[in-house]
């Protein structure tokens, strides 16, 4: 059976704000995830598929469980590693990236994978069964309701996806295998929210709600009942804006290794933070990475103000303290009298 198209990325109408840290988050995987916080019915997972379905196929080992890249020697799995060094030839094949689904009641064997301990000490051998985290390498990770995991489960996610490696410990035993996957997490706030510890740890955040305008949701049903009645149609119409997109990302990726940011834009990026009442430093790494990497997507070796300014509130909107129900300030005019105001008070 055909696996059904999916609905093609650049026809989802608004929640720019979640299509634009999705897209960051493909051409630098480093910036550590993203957590789209809203409510039910606003494109979250279509988004996140979609956006796998845009992606370019990438060369993966023939029958490896972990999908290691073959020219990637420093990140090869166990068994890959054992192989070359026997000689034998790592056969690639072109493989699409993959959405894979944590379920919300996964256990943590399930989610890192277990070490068969009888057969390690009989046969002095590691036997592995991977988990959900070798699944995910190279692909997305999707956890839905992610406040509702257990809050161990998610700092493993969360670990992994900060350090691009799964470690399993039984007994005295140790399994390593790669783990480098695009983290998605989504929830509704009305269902609970997750600890500071866990927001903070989450490389980007946005809000998004219901679209009000009435033409955008008249082309959103538009463009979903095209999709019902006619995938493949759907998928031609959108099919060139997909591939300038998908072309813009792979020149990104391509570009973010020689993007530059000077002094003075780190300079505004602590000020920023220091102005927000922002704790430690991660906030500050984060901008840096998200403004270059928005200075790659547009083409760019050298991150300019607005770069810097764009990647505030994707940042920053869940690190920040507030009391409860007081609204984030994101205004870049009114972030720059915050730098200000602090700046005098320094000088007292």
């Amino acid at each position: 059976m055909k696996d059904r198209q999916v609905f093609p990325f650049s026809a989802i109408v608004g929640q720019e704000k979640m299509k634009t840290a999705l897209i960051l988050n493909a051409i630098n995987p480093r910036l550590g995830g993203v957590l789209i916080r809203g409510e039910k019915g606003t494109a979250k997972s279509t988004a996140v598929r979609a956006l796998a379905a845009l992606l370019p196929e990438m060369p993966v080992v023939r029958d490896c469980d972990f999908r290691c890249e073959p020219a990637a020697v420093e990140k090869l799995c166990a068994d890959c590693c054992e192989k070359r060094e026997k000689g034998r030839a790592l056969e690639p094949v072109m493989e699409k990236m993959t959405v894979v689904d944590l379920p919300i009641n996964a256990t943590e064997d399930r989610v890192v994978g277990t070490l068969d301990l009888e057969h390690a000490i009989q046969k002095g051998e590691k036997r592995f069964e991977p988990g959900v985290l070798a699944q995910a390498n190279r692909s997305i990770l999707y956890v839905d309701e992610v406040n509702l995991l257990d809050d161990h489960i998610v700092d493993v996610l969360l670990d992994s996806a900060a350090m691009g490696v799964n470690t399993v410990e039984r007994e005295g035993v140790s399994y390593t295998h790669p783990a480098e996957f695009i983290l998605v997490g989504t929830m509704n706030p009305e269902e609970g929210e997750l600890r500071p510890q866990l927001l903070d740890r989450f490389g980007l955040c946005v809000n998004i709600s219901g679209i009000a305008d009435p033409e955008e949701r008249v082309a959103i049903v538009k463009n979903w009942a095209l999709y019902e009645e006619d995938p493949q149609k759907m998928n031609e119409v959108w099919a060139p804006e997909d591939q300038a997109l998908a072309e813009k990302i792979r020149k990104a990726k391509a570009l973010l290794p020689d993007v530059q940011i000077s002094d003075e834009h780190l300079l505004r990026i602590a000020n920023i933070s220091i102005a927000l009442g922002v704790d430690g430093h991660r906030s500050d790494l984060t901008m840096m990475k998200a403004a270059k990497t928005m200075a790659a997507f547009h083409g760019r070796q050298i991150v300019e103000a607005g770069d810097v300014d764009d990647s505030i509130e994707v940042a920053l909107s869940h690190r920040m303290r507030r009391q409860p129900f007081e609204e984030t300030v994101m205004d870049p005019r009114r972030i720059e009298d915050l730098i200000k105001d602090g700046a005098k008070k320094r000088t007292y």
